[in-house]
Parts: structure tokens; C-alpha cells; sequence
């Protein structure tokens, strides 16, 4: 009788063994319904994997233009005199080692498959080597094709393969309103996509540039945004992100782009020629304020009055003299100094131009031969 009484107790231990081990891999076999949401303290409800983009995303875009926008490392090499010391271990010791710093300065955008990058020139004025480090992981010293100070804009190379190219868009056809994206890696904590609309258009007048004629944007522009990409919704290049306005050093929704119509006729010219050449008569323009137009007893405040004259310049050859109010270059008007400096940086230099005066309130047209603009010279050029 015992003995039966120990088989039928193994049985059933073997029995609730196999019961459990079916109950927990297999509940189905066991007809165990919801075993394992019974398992859960918590009851979760998850959506369907969606096959297409929500409605609004702008995955798309970001994913066509975020393979281009590269980032930006300089190093700058310590500045030291050069003295037969510097090799003597004791001045070492007491001077210490002057080491290259390397930074994470801004961002850049592949424009090319043949390893041009565009990236404003405030980024690397001041590098003694440029290293771009792509989305894809890879990176390569670039070399500098040439820099447009007077815009901002610099031109870089790097000999890789397979580079992926940004298409250029049409930023003459953004109106205010319209949704963009702002690629770059702010504050160095890697590739980010903001997003916004354009708050407006042709904006100049800030002091940041000689030319300007931003796109503004309310999408978040950090430091380290700059030299990025600014682009529309399908993706395509509007401008290079090069400015912002703040009081804190973060966005606060005022930022600016150079427009991909200026982008491009910089681009051109630096790698062509290593760099921009613009036309240039010799003189300093001042803008008409209600004052300067009461003195001199102007009926429209338009045009911009001439306060000096370069001796032996261009305008100077031509007859143009001080408080000569240039109101029209080849016949188009002069509404204030940056009309004028943008008409006359658009004249071919060697070729002439004609310039129309106001002088004792008579118009006169003046035939000048343009000259060409010089490069502005840096103040800590060392």
C-alpha cells in the first residue's frame, strides 16, 4: 500500500511539473487564456506599427539633407616665438608645452560629390588645420578654396568618395510663412534638425555683413549651427546658417541665413578663382536722414549722399565729388547705402558703368570706369 502511495504521489509531481512548464511556454496547449498579460502588473495598450510617415513629419526631408551637413573641428596651434630655447628641457620645464587645441566650431554642408563644402567664414578665419567629420562616421582634412569675408562664406575641400551632395533650392521663391528646417550641431552635441518658418525676407541693416540679405528664421539656430543648413520642406538648400540674435548666447527664435541665390554666385567665384571680385568706384556713402534731406533741401529721401571720395579712385577720375547724391547705378534706383553697395558690387570691374548724380538739385550722368573692390584687411592679421 505504500508503495502504491509513493507512485501516485510522483505521478502527480511529474504531472504539475509538465503542467507548468506547457502553462508557461505554450498557455495555448494548456487552454490557458491571458497567461501572460496576468504576468504584467501594468495593462498597456501599444499602436500599430505605421508603415508611412505621420501626417505633418518631415522625416523625409531631414533624411535627404542630414547625410550633407558635416561637422566642423579647427585646431589652432599655440602661438609661440621661435627661440633656439624651445628646445632646451629646462625652459620647457619651467615654460611649459604648448599644445595644439583642436574645437568643434561649427557645421558645414557638402555641396558637391566632388568634395566641396560651404560653411561660413567666421568658422575657420582663424584655424591652423580643418577637420570635417560627415554624418556617416568618416573624416578628412579639408584645405581652404577661398573665403568671402564680405558675406561670410567660405569655401572647403575633402578628397573622399562617395560624398553625399545637398540639392540646391530656390530661396527666390520662400515667401514669409513657409516651413524650414535648420540642420547643424549645436554646442557640439551632435547632427540636430530644428524646425520653423521663415519670419522674413531681404533683411539687412544688422552690422553683420558688408552685403547682406538674409533669409530670418525662428527655427532654432544654436552656436554651432553655423555654416549649416537651412532648407525647405522637400529638402533642398535655402541658405547657410550664419547669425542670430540674442542676449543669452541661446536662440531666441531670431536667426539668420545667408540666401542659396548668394550662396551659390559666391560658391562659383571662389572656385574659379579662389575668390569673389566685385566692382568699386572709391567712395564712402552715407545714408539721407530727414536732417541731411532738410539741409540740403531734398524732396525725396531717397539715394545715398557721397561723404568722401577716394583721390585718384574711380569716382574720383570721373568728376564725382563730396555731397553728390548717387541716386541711380545702369539706370536702377538707389533707395540707401546698401542698394548702392550691392548695384556696385555687381559691375564687372574694367568695364564702364553709368552713375547718376544729384548735384545742387540737377541730375547728371556720369560715365565711371569700375574698378575692382579690394579684399578687406583683417585687423589681427599677424
Amino acid at each position: 500500500m505504500r508503495r502504491l502511495w509513493l507512485l501516485f504521489a510522483q505521478t502527480v509531481t511529474v504531472g504539475l511539473a509538465i503542467w507548468f512548464i506547457v502553462a508557461s511556454l505554450k498557455p495555448e496547449w494548456a487552454g490557458v487564456r491571458g497567461a501572460r498579460v496576468a504576468m504584467s502588473s501594468v495593462a498597456l495598450m501599444e499602436a500599430p506599427a505605421a508603415a508611412s510617415p505621420a501626417q505633418g513629419s518631415y522625416r523625409e526631408a531631414a533624411n535627404r539633407a542630414m547625410p550633407a551637413v558635416v561637422n566642423i573641428f579647427t585646431t589652432k596651434g599655440a602661438r609661440q616665438p621661435k627661440t633656439p630655447f624651445m628646445d632646451d628641457p629646462l625652459f620647457r620645464r619651467f615654460f611649459g608645452e604648448q599644445e595644439d587645441r583642436q574645437f568643434s566650431l561649427g557645421s558645414g554642408v557638402v555641396v558637391s560629390p566632388e568634395g566641396y563644402v560651404l560653411t561660413n567664414n567666421h568658422v575657420i578665419e582663424t584655424a591652423d588645420e580643418i577637420e570635417i567629420a560627415l554624418a556617416d562616421g568618416r573624416k578628412a582634412v579639408a584645405k581652404v578654396v577661398g573665403t568671402d569675408p564680405e558675406t561670410d562664406l567660405a569655401v572647403v575641400k575633402i578628397n573622399l568618395q562617395n560624398l553625399p551632395a545637398i540639392t540646391l533650392g530656390h530661396a527666390d521663391q520662400a515667401r514669409v510663412g513657409d516651413v524650414v528646417l535648420a540642420i547643424g550641431n549645436p554646442f557640439g552635441v551632435g547632427q540636430t534638425v530644428t524646425m520653423g518658418i521663415v519670419s522674413a525676407l531681404g533683411r539687412n541693416h544688422l552690422g553683420i555683413n558688408t552685403f547682406e540679405n538674409f533669409i530670418q528664421t525662428d527655427a532654432a539656430i544654436n552656436p554651432g549651427n553655423s555654416g549649416g543648413a537651412l532648407i525647405d520642406v522637400n529638402g533642398n538648400l535655402l541658405g547657410i546658417n550664419t547669425a542670430i540674435y540674442s542676449r543669452s548666447g541661446g536662440s531666441l527664435g531670431i536667426g539668420f541665413a545667408i540666401p542659396v541665390t548668394t550662396v551659390k554666385t559666391v560658391m562659383e567665384s571662389i572656385i574659379s578663382t579662389g575668390q569673389v571680385v566685385r566692382g568699386w568706384i572709391g567712395v564712402e556713402p552715407q545714408d539721407i536722414t530727414p536732417e541731411l534731406a532738410e539741409s540740403f533741401g531734398l524732396a525725396k529721401k531717397s539715394g545715398a549722399i557721397i561723404a568722401g571720395v577716394l583721390k585718384g579712385g574711380p569716382a574720383d577720375r570721373a568728376g564725382m565729388r563730396p555731397g553728390d547724391i548717387l541716386v541711380a547705378v545702369e539706370g536702377k534706383p538707389v533707395s540707401d547705402t546698401t542698394d548702392m553697395l550691392n548695384l556696385i558690387a555687381q559691375l564687372t570691374p574694367g568695364g564702364k558703368a553709368k552713375i547718376t548724380v544729384l548735384r545742387k538739385g540737377q541730375e547728371s550722368t556720369i560715365d565711371v570706369l569700375v574698378g575692382k573692390r579690394p579684399r578687406p584687411r583683417r585687423e589681427d592679421q599677424e
